[in-house]
């Protein structure tokens, strides 16, 4: 039965008419479940379950945060947002140690991932069947012009987090040391610490903006009247960096303890300069094994060349002479 129908198929629709009626079913499927998830009313337990404080928490954040600009995004929350709590956190902290901090970002993300992947699939599929689809394209050819750009466009925005992460992070490791040092001057002229965060944001935003940009949030969120000790623990969590979790474990014990900011400041800077230093020379280390493939590649073929190259023309000659 399947293949007297992969064979009426094929005879109508060409080599990729199975490939086509699969696509066709996959697009009906989906356009026939869209309204269906529209249309889906939600539960009355869970509007008894937004009485009392939850409303009041509501109000108070329709006054704070305007929604009217994104109402789309959120009339489509649903299909834009991970349904489990744990994965939505984990999404959303990895855009932070990104740089992207707006309250839709979670669903730009997903939207992007939705958006890019179905339309480079699209774009890989109108390709193949103007320019490439005859009798002797295979599977896998096809499989790559179709599915292929799909599956880029789906996994570029994930690529492009995790590159923007890295990269904040080493901005962040390179610039940590000279915030400290500065934050020790500051903090040893007489300056409380929330002015002297203030200072480094300003002083450094030129080489280290990521840096500057997590310090001016701490100052903000300081001003705000947040707890030092939760926006201190906040900054360690964004960034994602040890060396920025130890700062924040340090001035936490400072504070704990009762003990001497600027003692404490001026003890884990000494330590994140040897640190520095130490990885300097761990690079340091590294080049020669890095750069000895590299010379072997560049510096053996053409020493070769010049060493038996003349050798093997002279032999070549001898014996098309003796031939001769």
């Amino acid at each position: 039965m399947f293949d007297t129908l992969n064979t009426m198929i094929t005879e109508a629709l060409g080599p990729a008419g199975p490939l086509m009626v699969v696509a066709g079913l996959a697009f009906l499927l989906i356009v026939a479940t869209i309204p269906m998830l529209l249309r889906q009313k939600p539960d009355p337990m869970d509007k008894l379950a937004k009485s009392g404080r939850a409303r009041m928490d509501a109000e108070t954040k329709a006054i704070l945060r305007d929604n009217r600009r994104h109402a789309k995004l959120n009339k489509y929350a649903q299909y834009l947002e991970p349904q489990s709590a744990e994965e939505l956190g984990q999404m959303r902290l990895k855009l932070l140690q990104a740089g992207y901090r707006t309250k839709d970002a979670v669903r730009l993300y997903f939207l992007a991932q939705m958006v890019l992947g179905i339309g480079l699939l699209i774009v890989g599929t109108v390709y193949y069947f103007l320019f490439k689809d005859g009798p002797d394209a295979t599977l896998q050819t096809k499989l790559m012009y179709i599915i292929g750009p799909g599956a880029i466009g789906y996994l570029a925005p994930k690529y492009w987090v995790t590159k923007r992460v890295e990269e904040r992070k080493k901005q962040i490791e390179e610039g940590f040391p000279d915030a400290l040092d500065m934050m020790l001057v500051c903090v040893e002229a007489g300056q409380s610490l929330d002015q002297s965060i203030v200072r480094v944001a300003r002083e450094i935003r030129a080489s280290y903006p990521a840096l500057a940009d997590e310090f001016e949030i701490i100052s903000h969120e300081m001003k705000a009247g947040k707890d030092k000790r939760s926006v201190l623990s906040d900054m360690g969590e964004r960034c994602g960096v040890q060396d920025v979790a130890s700062f924040v474990t340090v001035l936490n014990q400072a504070a704990s303890f009762g003990t001497s900011i600027a003692d404490a400041l001026r003890v884990y800077a000494s330590e994140m300069r040897d640190k520095r230093v130490m990885r300097a020379e761990e690079k340091a280390n590294k080049l020669p094994t890095k750069m000895t493939l590299t010379t072997m590649m560049l510096t053996v073929p053409p020493l070769l060349i010049i060493l038996v190259g003349p050798s093997v023309m002279s032999i070549t000659q001898l014996g098309n002479l003796s031939f001769n």
